[in-house]
């Protein structure tokens, strides 16, 4: 941590990147799992209260909109004192004047560190037994990231991907992951080497396409692997053939009747779970 003092004495860009730098620092404090010789140590004055010097030395940029100002300003009268609010406000409006925008913010991604050991791997993790997602051939990494980030939430055991599909490890997608991609476990699989676990591990696949059951009137399987297609072409035609559990269609009212791949990822899963949670086999 840097003291306020001599970040007044900087000016423009190097300012601007020394308090998003900073402020990104506290909120790894904040979450309790500070950086390494970063970890907040000053004695003399509480975090609480150097946040919002910190904060307070962000309002003085000539280049910061009347907008933002006002925001800021009115996150630091809040009682109580939201700090990782406040630091995460500040260092979003410091990476905007620098130019940066938005979609390209290096995000926080704070792991829980209950669930790690010594090191950095995975303890434990509750999930669904069985129930895995098959990404076939997604193009955007962050449409992958929300996958994984969406697969976690919701139980599922693992995430399959083809090999046609962007890198797990894009950091346009572990950024959108939000550390999910970190703690899932995922396997690179071709059609025929899904089918093939299927078939060893009795796990059915399902695809989720239109033209199939609709959502309501679907019998989930308590175990199975769903595949869901890409953003452009949706699931191929080699894919319905493996397909053996059958296909679930999210209906839909719209002139377009279209869905983002992530978002209907997310509506499928909530209906399985509810299904699992149910034991409605």
């Amino acid at each position: 941590m840097i003291d306020p003092g001599k970040l007044t004495q900087l000016e423009g860009g190097q300012k601007r990147r020394k308090l998003a730098l900073t402020l990104g620092a506290l909120e790894r404090d904040i979450d309790g799992v500070p950086e390494k010789g970063n970890e907040y140590s000053y004695k003399s004055i509480a975090r609480a209260d150097y946040v919002k010097k910190i904060v307070e030395i962000c309002l003085k940029d000539p280049q910061m909109s009347s907008d933002d100002a006002k925001i800021l300003k009115n996150v630091l009268e809040e009682i109580p004192f939201d700090e990782k609010r406040s630091c995460n406000l500040a260092r979003n409006t410091m990476l905007k004047i620098i130019g940066t925008f938005p979609a390209e913010w290096d995000l926080i991604i704070a792991p829980h560190p209950e669930v790690f050991d010594e090191n950095g791997i995975v303890k434990q993790r509750d999930f669904f037994e069985g129930v895995s997602v098959y990404a076939e051939d997604i193009r955007s990494p962050f449409n992958l990231g929300s996958i994984f980030r969406t697969a976690e939430a919701m139980g599922a055991e693992n995430v399959f991907v083809s090999p046609m599909c962007v890198p797990p490890d894009h950091p346009k997608a572990v950024r959108s992951g939000m550390g999910c991609i970190e703690t899932l476990g995922w396997q690179k699989k071709s059609l025929d080497e899904l089918e093939e676990y299927s078939e060893k591990k009795d796990i059915p696949i399902f695809v989720l396409e239109t033209g199939g059951t609709p959502l309501e009137e679907f019998k989930f399987p308590k175990k199975g692997i769903c595949i869901i297609g890409s953003e452009e072409l949706g699931v191929s035609p080699e894919a319905l053939k493996k397909a053996s559990y059958g296909r679930v269609t999210i209906p839909m009212k719209g002139l377009k009747a279209s869905l983002n791949v992530g978002v209907a990822f997310g509506i499928l899963m909530q209906k399985w779970v509810e299904s699992l949670e149910k034991n409605d086999f």
